[in-house]
């Protein structure tokens, strides 16, 4: 249960510099430990078709690979930062870093796609103990500009970590080293994992909150228990012909939703900070603004799944060119990230309904280029559109970031992020197990249909979204967007 709330709510979240001061190189370490759980999610998808040969992987088995890591990591993350305040940030960065290289480990000797998919399931869940710990450092060991800028690091990591991941697993599953074909996309975790593991344990300061907040037990448990019954019947329905079973859990999943929101109303009223706080949930910006970014990160979680299966299944393209082919999308979107605070500060919502305008008429692009081509489209004529798409997008989830947190109070600004983070990774995870199975019912129809018919989906989300923005709050100055606390 979370403990009583009592008062003094801003000291909580108030910063005590008692631990030695984080270097320069503690930074990059922290920052080498967060780049490698944000990788791993998409490195995989490069690695799908490789997957499925080597393990004769259904196509609901493959969804899961990618959606039980979002989930899991989804379900814990706020748990993750509230164990850090409990029990030590740099204690638990050093558990779950463990956790995660033993999880890497276990997924790249897998002998069948269920150990691969529970090893997948671990992996996501010390990932969410692990990324917390990051952020939450930063924000008491570090002041100032020193802070402001290893912030802004973690935020490039996260850019730079979603085109490594594509072009590592690309470059690691075409190498086939001595025969273990996508195995290394794991692996290459172990090394890297205990270097980061050694200097750490070494440099990086102690810290833990004063005050820190409660363990919601039975919200995180609700909440978890939610999304797996959501999840599973929309990954396994089309492949098992949508047996009785799964239409009993999608009603399952209502009533774990329901459950969990009385709850955490409940919670809340007596005086604890649950994991989803209702009062935040009932802020029109975080409101309307959480139910933009869950929609966004659906069409952005069903894309990567299906463009990845499209250009190696449907174009042929081997696993290196298969990561290439997103790098003008993955570059686009890194620099539109850093240029968005600026734009979006200037022309407010604006800003946003434009950059889902570019982004929509990139995707119109890209499924006329792959549709119309005959016989088949080239990588090169994929390049603009992406980029094109990219663009567009890093304008408009910037903006959705920062609407989000607009109206939270200071001291509750910690678990504002953790929500929205947690609906963002969700978002990922449904995406796949929702417009993944629509592009796997279309496929053997065609793939370049299967992937339009997709994309048609998410155009009218993105549609949805340009007109959504002027539900928004204006932006009449830069947000100060706080960390996860926990």
């Amino acid at each position: 249960m979370a403990t009583t709330h009592t008062g003094g709510a801003a000291a909580r979240h108030r910063t005590h510099h008692t631990a030695p001061e984080l270097h320069a190189t503690g930074v990059l370490i922290l920052l080498a430990g967060a780049f490698l759980p944000i990788m791993d999610f998409f490195i995989t998808n490069v690695a799908l078709p490789s997957i499925d040969t080597s393990l004769h992987a259904s196509p609901s088995s493959l969804q899961l690979v990618i959606a039980g890591y979002g989930v899991a990591y989804a379900a814990l993350l706020v748990l993750g930062g509230r164990l850090g305040d409990r029990y030590g940030r740099h204690r638990l960065f050093l558990v779950a870093l463990v956790g995660f290289v033993l999880a890497s480990l276990a997924c790249g000797l897998a002998p069948g796609v269920g150990l691969l998919i529970a090893a997948r399931i671990v992996q996501g869940a010390t990932a969410a103990l692990l990324v917390p710990q990051v952020l939450a450092t930063f924000h008491h060991a570090l002041d100032g500009e020193r802070k402001a800028r290893a912030l802004a690091l973690y935020g490039a990591t996260s850019g730079i970590a979603a085109v490594v991941g594509q072009l590592v697993g690309g470059l690691l599953v075409s190498a086939d080293i001595a025969g273990t074909s996508w195995r290394p996309i794991f692996l290459v975790n172990v090394p890297i994992g205990l270097v980061v593991l050694l200097v750490a344990a070494r440099i990086v300061p102690a810290t833990r909150s004063e005050h820190p907040v409660g363990i919601d037990l039975p919200g995180t448990v609700l909440f978890a228990a939610t999304l797996v019954a959501l999840l599973v019947p929309l990954t396994e329905g089309h492949a098992l012909g949508w047996p009785w079973w799964v239409w009993l859990l999608l009603a399952l999943a209502v009533a774990l939703g329901a459950a969990t929101y009385g709850v955490e109303k409940r919670a809340e009223r007596r005086g604890e900070v649950p994991l989803l706080p209702p009062s935040l949930l009932r802020l029109p910006s975080m409101s309307r603004g959480l139910a933009m970014v869950l929609a966004f990160s659906i069409g952005f979680g069903a894309f990567m799944f299906v463009f990845a299966l499209t250009v190696q299944n449907g174009l042929h393209a081997d696993a290196l060119h298969g990561g290439l082919a997103i790098l003008p999308m993955a570059l686009l979107f890194f620099a539109g990230s850093v240029l968005a605070p600026r734009l979006i500060t200037r022309f407010g919502r604006a800003a946003m309904a434009a950059g889902a305008v570019v982004q929509l008429a990139g995707l119109v692009w890209l499924v006329a280029v792959l549709v119309t081509s005959r016989p088949q489209a080239g990588l090169w004529a994929m390049a603009a559109p992406l980029a094109l798409a990219g663009a567009g997008q890093s304008m408009l989830f910037a903006g959705l970031f920062r609407s989000v947190l607009a109206d939270v109070p200071a001291h509750l600004g910690g678990i504002g992020s953790g929500v929205l983070i947690t609906l963002q990774q969700s978002g990922l995870a449904l995406g796949v197990a929702t417009l993944g199975t629509l592009y796997l019912a279309r496929a053997p129809h065609g793939i370049p249909h299967a992937f339009a018919t997709v994309e048609y989906v998410q155009m009218g989300i993105v549609a949805l979204l340009a007109a959504g923005t002027a539900a928004l709050p204006r932006f009449t100055r830069a947000a100060d967007v706080p960390v996860i606390e926990g």
